[in-house]
């Protein structure tokens, strides 16, 4: 007969190897995850191409900041220079691989201040007539999404008359294409040092959006545009990755309405659909999710280029912060619009644009405002919660009114 003592050590030793076992499962969890982190993250160094800019734009500053240029390209095809999936070209009305260049239609400076200061994104419009200064096939000025062709083109045909092969010629090409962009983006912003780049293309624009579908935006007018695909209502909606390219892409009104849709509206589309993905990031906890995460990094693979000092880990820190609303975004101003060898240009007063740029990246040092008094904050978080929209996070969607006016992130904001 077993005694009573006996008995509660039996017991005891059981509910021991049960806390030995959790505690067992929650470190080879830990060990698990960690392992993940490891490999996925050298995985992706491995994977993604680099191309080196150290040098183009000046020497590095140890002051803490980075500047980092955002080209989104219109070519249809992978950074390997392979076809996207048929699929693909479907569902973003990209018709097939032999349609479109190697033009940067999204060209975004990314600046990001010393000790926590809040950022601030610069869109270059895609046709603003500058000068090339590598003078990329002999040509000196033109828009500044054709640099990346330009370049790439002159550096194929050399390096075809060199007798290097057609891949390793295509690698080199794009790493010159890149170079030149950032040379010809660096001059036009008055010489701007650019330490990192990250280019993408349309596949990876919608790959990204179909891992963390849906996206809330916000429209001011209805409007469809048959070229693009889109067809939204007005107001706060939902989009698949589908729409999402739709929604970006779009620049004009194909309706019988009066609403006059221009190019400098999909600029802003753009902004405010990376403040959307930015809000939708950081609540899903994509950040954390490694099924997600993976699925990024594989996109990432065969869509993304990033420069060869570009850490992902400290870049997707930064990510996570901006995320929180820690940005906003501006667009450079248009002078006129004019006609040069046959095509629509933007003209631009460039000293204005270097002084809004400087002023940009060297703001004033904030001085401390005095705190408001008990009523007058209850008063203001009174108004703010009630005038709230659907699928905002309790502050009111700010109206759009012109490309002019600074887009602040941390809400999803309402845009033609």
């Amino acid at each position: 007969m077993t005694s009573p003592q006996h008995a509660a050590r039996r017991r005891m030793y059981r509910r021991r190897r049960w806390i030995v076992g959790i505690i067992a499962v929650i470190v080879l969890a830990l060990i698990a995850a960690a392992a993940f982190v490891v490999i996925t993250y050298a995985d992706a160094n491995n994977g993604i191409r680099r191309s080196s800019i150290a040098g183009l734009t000046g020497p590095k500053q140890n002051t803490g900041e980075s500047n980092i240029l955002i080209m989104g390209l219109d070519s249809r095809v992978d950074e390997n220079g392979n076809p996207f999936p048929q699929a693909i070209y479907d569902q973003i009305h990209a018709e097939d691989a032999s349609v479109g260049g190697y033009n940067t239609n999204v060209l975004m400076l990314i600046h990001i201040p010393a000790n926590g200061g809040k950022a601030v994104g610069i869109s270059i419009p895609r046709d603003d007539y500058v000068d090339f200064p590598d003078s990329p096939g002999g040509v000196d000025k033109g828009k500044i999404k054709e640099a990346y062709g330009d370049a790439m083109n002159a550096s194929l045909q050399n390096l075809a008359d060199k007798g290097v092969s057609e891949a390793d010629a295509y690698q080199q090409s794009r790493t010159a294409a890149r170079q030149s962009t950032i040379k010809t983006v660096s001059a036009f912003l008055g010489g701007v040092r650019i330490d990192h780049f990250v280019e993408v293309t349309m596949a990876a624009f919608y790959e990204v959006a179909e891992a963390v579908q849906p996206i809330t935006v916000c429209l001011n007018h209805a409007t469809a545009d048959t070229f693009s695909g889109a067809d939204f209502p007005a107001g706060v909606q939902e989009l698949n990755a589908a729409q999402s390219m739709a929604f970006v892409r779009q620049r004009r009104d194909t309706t019988s309405s009066d609403f006059d849709m221009t190019d400098l509206d999909r600029t802003r589309r753009q902004q405010a659909f990376m403040v959307s993905l930015a809000v939708k990031l950081k609540q899903a906890s994509t950040f954390t999710d490694f099924g997600k995460l993976q699925k990024l990094i594989d996109v990432a693979k065969k869509d993304v280029a990033m420069d060869d000092q570009l850490d992902l880990l400290s870049f997707a820190q930064q990510a996570q912060s901006l995320a929180g609303g820690n940005i906003s975004f501006v667009t450079l101003p248009i002078d006129h619009f004019d006609t040069v060898d046959g095509q629509d240009v933007n003209i631009v007063d460039l000293d204005a644009i270097r002084a809004q740029v400087h002023d940009l990246l060297n703001p004033p040092t904030p001085t401390a405002a005095p705190s408001p008094s008990p009523s007058s904050s209850s008063s203001s978080g009174s108004d703010a919660g009630s005038s709230g929209t659907p699928g905002s996070t309790g502050a009111p969607h700010p109206v759009y009114t012109d490309s002019s006016s600074p887009l602040q992130s941390g809400n999803v904001p309402c845009v033609n």
